[in-house]
């Protein structure tokens, strides 16, 4: 007697566990240890569109199904199991023919009978074709997330979400948002082949205008999720007749529209749409699909919404960096310059814009007297607005500094005391007076272009590269100082800082930089590890090298994009290129006597008119010149003689005999003597007159009856900049006359 349940010899055959695999309607995949495909039932090869991968060809399942961009996570997900786990999840599949599926698996251990782990078991569905539709929802609502947290961007999120969606829950997916009283399309994406026609639907950056009673702008109005069940048996007011022709011509059966809302206010709005594009077992959206399309707006809503804050602050960051570095540059002579500036890439883990992206990293270039350049490059510790303010203020020191035209390793001096002095006052228990300075790390160049002279001191930077004739070294610094803020106990900061000098061959290029160029974290998810310090030079090197003969500018933009991955810390650029010819220049020394006023001004006229200066600011230099060298000449005649050591022949002379020496009076005359030097510009000239006095000139106050007092103040008054400055043998002073008008 046979028992209920009891199966024919026909009906066992057919219960095997093969036969059972295959007719599941449910993919199978089996793997070794190593994720190599053991075994592969038939409905494996219709959900992955891909044919069955014969046992023991070594093929890994990641090469033959999941995408590129989930690649990680299966290999966490091979990890996991292998130890025993169980993982359940979801991940895109590109098919063969190019479609992208949303695929929802479960993976458990493979056993051996002792109990070991020998494989892995896969079992999966394609997420919202089963019945199960609430928990695949849920995946798919868990995936939107987990793409979504990762955005710090509002482009980069809406366009996450329209490649979550399309193909996957629509044809057509629509995102605009709300800019002022406009609505903005940001997104319009379609299935994979198809793009509306010229003329129908509107483009992203267009406005857009649903009439009234359009299911779109009943949603905006109700602040309600609208769904459009079936066209065929709905009539709503269309944008445009060419947008409701293109309806009916691509079938549109079925629409879901979303507001997007957060904190109270009305973002924009998400648009869903199925048509007869693709081939689906249901082409009309119902309720739970409403329901389900709310729940995801809500979720795009706040992560638009954070990206717009970081957005607004990020902007925010960007707008006190750039106030605080140079707005533009100076035109220089005989000097090619570019510069570049980029804030670090945001930090997923802060999310803010002025925390994580401004630094202290900076960069300036000062004009000097008679065309000369101060160039600097500087690092302060850390980021953040505390950085960017310090930096700021370190700036501004510096390029006050800079106007007195002292030696390179004078001005690091002068800004390590300021730094000290910028430091926050702290004091210990006891009382003591504990203050950090900030740490900084500085470069300060002073650039002549007529002589090519460069002269530096540095304050723990790095050394910029030199680029001569397409080879790419760094620049021999011999004395590297201590960073600001950083002082040697019993050393006093003349002692660290050490001046040193280099000429540059026609046409040499410097690039000076901050340690963001080179400090790069790998993109994110690419697994690559990242470069060496070694390798990252032969890089930058390598990469500078094939266009050091270009601009300045290429160079500049080659050197920020030369090492990969993303900037770790804000960075700055900063190219210089020295001129191929030679600059006009004329230099005499003169006796500092009267008569030798009028050969200085004969000397200026006739350099002038070589030149080619137009006759009216030749004039007024000259005019200059004459006031100048007069003033140098009768302050040279005041001059208390310097006690000189006499060497004579024969006994010594009695006391009063002694100064009644033949010659002696003349060789004392002529001891005084000043050094005139002109420089022609591109847009002015520049004169300047050395002598061996190390009183500095002011101006003062004549009154009605003086007869002198007012030669410095008509170069005060004609010149555009005048000044002077100390030199090792006495002082310079110089003025500035525009050839192309005042």
């Amino acid at each position: 007697m046979r028992r209920w349940g009891d199966l024919s010899n026909d009906a066992a055959e057919h219960m095997t566990a093969g036969s059972v695999l295959d007719h599941a309607e449910m993919a199978v995949v089996v793997t070794d240890r190593f994720s190599n495909v053991l075994y592969w039932n038939p409905f494996a090869e219709r959900l992955f569109g891909r044919p069955d991968p014969a046992a023991g060809t070594g093929q890994a399942v990641l090469s033959l199904t999941i995408m590129e961009k989930d690649h990680p996570m299966a290999v966490e997900l091979a990890r996991h199991v292998l130890r025993g786990g169980v993982w359940e999840g979801t991940f895109d599949v590109e098919r063969d023919d190019g479609t992208i599926i949303y695929v929802r698996a479960q993976a458990v251990p493979l056993r051996h009978s002792s109990g070991a782990v020998t494989g892995i078991v896969i079992t999966a569905r394609e997420a919202m074709r089963s019945n199960e539709r609430e928990k695949d929802r849920f995946g798919l609502l868990e995936r939107i997330g987990e793409r979504l947290a990762g955005s710090l961007y509002v482009e980069e999120t809406l366009n996450r979400v329209a490649e979550m969606l399309v193909p996957q829950f629509a044809d057509h997916c629509f995102i605009e948002l709300a800019e002022g009283d406009r609505l903005i399309r940001k997104v319009s994406t379609h299935v994979k082949g198809w793009t509306p026609p010229p003329g129908t639907w509107r483009t992203v950056g267009s406005e857009i205008r649903y009439p009234e009673g359009h299911y779109a702008e009943i949603a905006l109005r109700r602040q309600e999720t609208i769904i459009v069940e079936d066209f065929a048996q709905s009539s709503y007011p269309s944008p445009s007749e060419e947008s409701s022709r293109l309806c009916g011509e691509i079938g549109m059966t079925s629409a879901i529209v979303a507001p997007l809302c957060a904190r109270g206010e009305t973002l924009g709005l998400m648009y869903l749409g199925l048509s007869n594009l693709t081939d689906r077992r249901s082409p009309h959206y119902d309720a739970f699909d409403r329901d389900f399309v709310g729940a995801i707006a809500t979720r795009v809503a706040i992560a638009v919404d954070n990206a717009l804050l970081f957005e607004e602050e990020r902007h925010t960051a960007e707008s006190f960096q750039k106030y605080l570095l140079p707005r533009a540059l100076p035109q220089l002579d005989g000097l090619e310059i570019a510069v570049r500036y980029h804030p670090a890439a945001p930090l997923a883990s802060h999310g803010q814009g002025i925390q994580t992206q401004v630094g202290g990293d900076w960069y300036d270039v000062i004009p000097l007297s008679a065309g000369r350049v101060g160039i600097v490059i500087g690092d302060v510790e850390g980021r953040g607005a505390k950085a960017a303010a310090v930096m700021g203020q370190l700036r501004a020191a510096l390029r006050a500094f800079a106007q007195d035209d002292k030696p390179p390793a004078d001005i690091l001096a002068r800004l390590n005391e300021w730094t000290g002095v910028m430091a926050a006052p702290e004091h210990d228990d006891y009382g003591a007076d504990v203050s950090t300075p900030p740490i900084v790390t500085c470069q300060y160049m002073v650039y002549d272009a007529w002589s090519r002279q460069l002269t530096f001191a540095n304050a723990g930077h790095s050394p910029p590269l030199l680029i001569v004739d397409g080879t790419v070294t760094e620049l021999d610094i011999s004395e590297v100082g201590q960073p600001l803020g950083v002082n040697a106990k019993g050393m006093h900061a003349d002692l660290v800082y050490k001046e040193e000098t280099r000429v540059l061959p026609p046409g040499a290029t410097l690039l000076l930089y901050t340690d963001g160029l080179l400090d790069r974290r790998p993109l994110r998810e690419s697994g690559e590890a990242p470069l060496s310090d070694e390798e990252i030079f032969a890089v930058l090197g390598e990469r500078i090298a094939e266009v050091a003969a270009d601009s300045v500018e290429r160079i500049a933009d080659t050197a920020t994009v030369a090492v990969p991955g993303e900037i770790d810390d804000d960075m700055a650029i900063l190219v210089i290129r020295s001129a191929g010819k030679e600059l006009k220049f004329q230099e005499r020394t003169f006796p500092a006597q009267p008569i030798m006023v009028g050969e200085a001004r004969r000397m200026a006229a006739e350099a002038f008119a070589t030149w080619g200066v137009p006759e009216e600011p030749a004039e007024l230099a000259c005019l200059l010149v004459s006031e100048v060298v007069t003033n140098v000449v009768l302050h040279a005649a005041n001059a208390s003689v310097p006690r000189r050591e006499l060497v004579m022949d024969g006994p010594p002379l009695p006391f009063d005999e002694s100064w009644d020496v033949p010659g002696l009076d003349d060789e004392i005359a002529n001891e005084k003597e000043f050094t005139l030097r002109l420089r022609r510009g591109e847009e002015c000239v520049w004169v300047e007159v050395f002598d061996q006095d190390l009183r500095l000139p002011r101006i003062r106050s004549a009154g009605e009856n003086d007869e002198g007092g007012r030669g410095l103040y008509l170069v005060d008054q004609l010149a555009r900049r005048w000044g002077s400055r100390p030199t090792k043998e006495g002082k310079a002073v110089w003025f500035e006359i525009p050839t192309r008008g005042r």
